[in-house]
């Protein structure tokens, strides 16, 4: 395991780690910081096609449209099987709990734990996870998910370099059991496609107050909603700036925000 500290600094990022890495390594370190804060994807014509929307205006300006990304696939797709059916704070309460009871601790900081890696939780019973982390209905899915990483019957790295057609990926993603069409959406944008929403209960009730004047709406109406801004109509719908944050007080928008599962995004 190779621990690395990055934060901000004037300009840009920097890198922190022990020890004198090989060429390689080196290389190895610098691919994962691309991937992770999505430095490699070209936004121009996103810009471009939104640079008129109001409700857009804001995301060229601050050189937005980035989602922050997991140093693995695998991470990631765990952490949005824990999205599923759950409020955030239900999302953060188990993903904490798998890193606290199964995850390595830091050398740099041995109170802090990675998360953990597919062989760990492979090794693991879907009744541990439930009793040690509370996963519920999704541990089975999640050992499973380790298991097929963990024996290279699933190869979720070389999604992210892969070339096939978003549908065509879309079926990939939607062959691993936990994974529906809103997990699947949610892991599309992580690999740089935005051709899906992620359609769930919050995408329900904003889309309802924003266009539908709180009328009970289905998914049909939340993907009509984006439909006309094409192969980015996934980004469209994460940076879009939601009329409730101007509705209201500060706790009826604490109370919308907090129910939203979260790509943080840069």
């Amino acid at each position: 395991m190779v621990e690395m500290i990055i934060q901000e600094v004037a300009g840009g990022v920097s890198v922190e780690m022990d020890g004198q890495l090989t060429e390689a390594e080196q290389d190895e370190v610098a691919h994962k910081v691309r991937w992770m804060l999505d430095l490699e994807q070209d936004f121009s014509a996103f810009y471009t096609l939104v640079r008129e929307e109001p409700k857009l205006a804001h995301v060229e300006e601050r050189a937005q449209g980035r989602l922050l990304r997991c140093p693995t696939l695998f991470e990631d797709t765990v952490k949005t099987i824990l999205t599923t059916n759950t409020s955030w704070a239900g999302t953060i309460r188990m993903v904490e709990a798998l890193v606290a009871r199964f995850g390595d601790p830091l050398s740099a900081d041995t109170t802090r734990r990675a998360f953990p890696m597919p062989e760990q939780l492979a090794a693991r019973g879907a009744t541990a996870l439930c009793s040690a982390a509370g996963l519920g209905y999704r541990a089975p899915y999640v050992v499973e998910l380790a298991r097929a990483v963990d024996s290279g019957e699933l190869d979720l790295e070389s999604l992210k370099t892969t070339d096939m057609p978003t549908a065509e990926l879309r079926k990939h993603l939607l062959a691993i059991k936990g994974v529906g069409g809103y997990a699947a959406a949610n892991l599309l944008m992580i690999l740089g496609h935005y051709d899906f929403v992620p359609v769930d209960s919050w995408a329900l009730k904003t889309v309802s107050r924003e266009w539908y004047g709180g009328e009970v709406v289905e998914q049909a109406e939340v993907e009509a909603s984006f439909e006309g801004w094409g192969e980015w109509k996934g980004l469209v719908y994460w940076f879009w700036d939601w009329s409730y944050r101007d509705e209201g007080g500060d706790e009826k928008k604490e109370n919308i925000e907090d129910e939203k599962p979260v790509i943080p995004a840069i």
